[in-house]
């Protein structure tokens, strides 16, 4: 058994006999014998190890945003790009930290085994600031309504993405068709991926998951891996690019990065499902290593991509790529792999919070068969939307800036704050002056996304 470290992991313990043969430390038996522990209460059916939930964590936070890096590296300059993914990556990740910690505090509070991201905001503002109680079931509403509009309108991205990079390397061996037209319309290659995608949603559960983020994970690394070698060949003198970019390119980097790194959504199914789910948080735990591993990725890839192509990086790396090239073909066509298996990963969060909202109206008998329908709906709406509009940048730009900025940043921390406002702010109420920049930085993100998103879509449309 792993040696408890902390108050925390003694509540877990059954017995004070358990707990003395663990640890130097003696127990407080008076006031910690009947603390409720929420991880001991917890039935999982399929748990999640530790290992299992590092590959989710790693795969709901790396996407097609990252290969934007190298352009939001672009508008910012190499120092101030390093710097400010460094930041805006600490800054996420601790609203994960936050939401969780909430999380953990409400089910001890309450006595409920676990919460979900909905639940612990509604909670929450139900034991919060008396005067905000009676919001408590709007603000539930609201985190569903926006996880679930936010996800599967970013799962078309994925669908165009695959789809562009399987016509690239199309057009490359066929060029007959390519110099008939334009090949193959991408329409007909995000339709041909239909039956992939239904196959993945259908998946219920988690654990089942794990093969398919594992490989993905080993998928990316590899059309990274070949980037990277891409990337490094011939690499210019950082002297030849410019440090620090320009004021206007500032609201582009972040909204890119924000985009980029936020998967707040996976983490509380991830952490509900965990076997340990005190492992979640913590030094090491499954959300430091994942924050470290993202970060670095983001860096790297930022800084070498923009200081390979300079003012000509485009908007995905990939694209920067030589086309003739076959080792650059499987690159890209590893990382539509990676982003292919991970599908069933980014359905299953927005299909486990709209689910149950249905699920409740339908008789038990219908249940199951149901599920699968509703699920295969879901895959084909999404499937018609990358159709109809396949060039979804501007518009998903848009809806991600302004619901990650919401769902990541601000409401994490209205959620800390009103879960200590009845119980302690810190010392000078310290929690609330952080929480409040917090805040500031996310309305900030929301604004100049936006201005940025409609202006783009105003060009382009």
């Amino acid at each position: 058994m792993t040696r408890c470290r902390d108050v925390e992991a003694m509540r877990v313990c059954k017995d004070r006999e358990e707990w003395l043969a663990l640890t130097d430390e003696p127990p407080q038996p008076d006031e910690d014998k009947d603390v409720y522990s929420p991880f001991a209460m917890r039935r999982v059916k399929h748990p999640n190890t530790d290992a299992g939930a590092v590959a989710h964590m790693l795969k709901g936070s790396i996407g097609t945003g990252i290969l934007a890096m190298p352009n939001a590296f672009m508008n910012a300059g190499l120092v101030v790009g390093a710097v400010g993914t460094v930041v805006v990556g600490f800054v996420c990740f601790h609203c994960v930290h936050i939401l969780v910690k909430s999380a953990h505090i409400l089910c001890k509070r309450e006595k409920i085994p676990s919460l979900d991201y909905a639940e612990t905001a509604e909670l929450a503002f139900k034991t919060g600031p008396v005067r905000l109680r009676n919001l408590s079931g709007f603000c539930g509403k609201f985190v569903n309504w926006t996880l679930i509009c936010g996800y599967y309108t970013a799962l078309s991205v994925y669908v165009v993405f695959i789809a562009t990079s399987i016509k690239q390397v199309a057009d490359y061996y066929y060029p007959t068709t390519v110099q008939e037209g334009n090949g193959i319309n991408v329409r007909l290659y995000i339709l041909m991926l239909l039956p992939f995608l239904c196959a993945l949603g259908l998946i219920r559960n988690l654990r089942y998951l794990v093969p398919f983020s594992t490989i993905a994970n080993l998928f990316i690394v590899g059309g990274f891996a070949i980037t990277l070698y891409y990337l490094f060949t011939d690499i210019p003198s950082p002297d030849e690019r410019n440090y620090t970019g320009s004021p206007e390119g500032l609201p582009i980097f972040f909204s890119t990065v924000i985009f980029a790194m936020e998967g707040i959504g996976v983490v509380m199914p991830l952490e509900n499902s965990m076997k340990n789910p005190g492992h979640f948080l913590g030094c090491p735990g499954v959300l430091n290593v994942t924050m470290a591993v993202v970060v670095l990725l983001f860096g790297v890839m930022g800084f070498v991509g923009y200081l390979k192509f300079g003012e000509n990086t485009r908007a995905s790396i990939t694209l920067n790529l030589p086309t003739e090239n076959i080792l650059a073909q499987t690159a890209k066509l590893l990382i539509s792999a990676s982003i292919l298996l991970t599908f069933g990963l980014q359905f299953f969060v927005p299909t486990d919070i709209s689910w149950p909202m249905i699920e409740k109206h339908v008789r038990e008998r219908w249940k199951n068969i149901l599920q699968n329908v509703y699920r295969i709906s879901m895959v084909t709406a999404i499937v018609l939307l990358a159709t109809a509009v396949p060039n979804l940048g501007p518009i998903i730009s848009l809806v991600g800036s302004v619901v990650y900025s919401i769902i990541g940043l601000l409401c994490p921390a209205v959620i800390e704050t009103a879960t200590c406002w009845e119980h302690g702010l810190g010392r000078w109420n310290w929690l609330l002056w952080k929480n409040l920049l917090i805040i500031l930085f996310a309305l900030v993100a929301l604004v100049t996304g936006t201005y940025i998103s409609v202006g783009d879509i105003i060009k382009q449309y």
